[in-house]
């Protein structure tokens, strides 16, 4: 999942007046205005790169102005893809002194499937490595969504405010749909606005994703805007933050993904590390030159080493040189293991305790519960629902 202008604050959102009535004119936007059909569009796009580089800016004066809320789906071990592109970022966040929220989004592994799995060793290992990475669960509340009853009470309102052909028109569940060989279920259909409750609920104003999940957001921020357009001021609308972290491709070449078995896992040791790295896929030149669009998998694996030891990939190029892929798999092998020596040590050492893990999670959940149920209070009384409040 998977994190705003001043908007992004703890404050109306922008183009309302919080007067607590429904006597303002509704947004007549419709979520097909902001959503894209086959993904982001350029508008929106450019939209949110430019707000993400103000907020960049603003997280460097008062980053506590923010809150960020981000997930995942405990379908599996984390993997290289994930801490280069979403685990990194995470830590940096929280380090900066921004309050984070991390939502295991249980519910949501049965969208796509029948059933849902090891769930509890999952959601387990989801936390070891979190914690393995740098998240401090101090600073950084963890929770299991489906432990929220609150957070999951939203969605009956949040479903009120979007229509069925909105949320067919999502490009996310569409092209999930078709990857998942199912029959589209109600779940997968509404999880867009389950990611919304997931966001709205913990009062989250800043999302961390990549350009594919725009569409989300922009769902958020329509039901946001939607329900305070017909109930009075509740939600902040929701800014993505796009990751500046490079896409991973897997070891045959394709996207790194757990559902393609090319991944290189977190967890994996040395030895099944180099031994991946060695069958990863290249190509025939020896030269090794830095140019993603001819050369996809040379530079995947250059990115690679060039964003775990914070160097140019185009300069790491220019010194292998003639050196050939076996220089360069070595290079890379090398630089992960040693990356991820420390990260790997931890997360055994996490594993082998897994009442402390319970723990994080049991307090994460009591922390989300108490935000969940104020913010479920404030939209019952928007409503006029708040029959026993005296």
């Amino acid at each position: 999942m998977t994190i705003p202008t001043v908007t992004a604050r703890a404050t109306a959102p922008p183009g309302t007046i919080s007067t607590g009535t429904a006597s303002r004119l509704p947004d007549t936007r419709t979520a097909a205005d902001t959503l894209a059909v086959d993904g982001a569009t350029d508008a929106t796009f450019r939209r949110a790169r430019q707000m993400s580089e103000r907020i960049e800016a603003d997280l460097r004066v008062d980053p506590t102005a923010y809150r960020v809320v981000t997930g995942d789906r405990p379908t599996g071990d984390l993997h290289l893809g994930h801490y280069i592109g979403t685990l990194a970022n995470r830590v940096r966040l929280q380090n900066a002194g921004v309050p984070v929220t991390v939502v295991i989004a249980d519910y949501q592994v049965i969208t796509d499937r029948e059933r849902p799995g090891p769930l509890r060793d999952r959601v387990r290992a989801l936390v070891a490595d979190y914690l393995a990475a740098g998240l401090d669960p101090q600073r950084t509340a963890i929770f299991p969504h489906s432990a929220v009853p609150a957070l999951n009470q939203l969605l009956l309102p949040f479903l009120s405010l979007v229509s069925v052909a909105e949320l067919h028109r999502n490009p996310t569940v569409k092209a999930e749909s078709l990857a998942s060989r199912r029959t589209l279920s109600a779940l997968m259909l509404t999880y867009p606005v389950h990611q919304a409750a997931d966001i709205l609920c913990c009062r989250g104003t800043l999302v961390p994703v990549g350009k594919d999940q725009l569409p989300h957001i922009e769902l958020a921020r329509v039901i946001a805007r939607r329900f305070n357009d017909l109930y009075g001021t509740v939600f902040g609308e929701p800014e993505a933050l796009l990751s500046s972290a490079p896409v991973v491709l897997g070891v045959d070449g394709a996207k790194m993904s757990k559902t393609r078995g090319n991944t290189i896992l977190l967890g994996a040791d040395e030895d099944q590390t180099t031994a991946a790295i060695r069958a990863a896929r290249t190509d025939g030149l020896r030269r090794i030159t830095f140019d993603p669009p001819a050369r996809p998998s040379v530079a995947n694996l250059l990115t690679i080493v060039g964003a775990l030891s914070g160097r140019e990939p185009a300069r790491i190029a220019d010194e292998i040189g003639d050196g050939g892929a076996s220089v360069l798999k070595a290079l890379a092998a090398e630089v992960i293991n040693e990356s991820l020596r420390g990260l790997r040590a931890r997360r055994r050492e996490l594993l082998a305790d897994p009442g402390y893990l319970d723990e994080v999670l049991l307090d994460g959940t009591v922390r989300a519960s108490v935000a969940a149920a104020e913010t479920l209070e404030r939209v019952r009384a928007a409503m006029g629902m708040d029959y026993f409040s005296g």
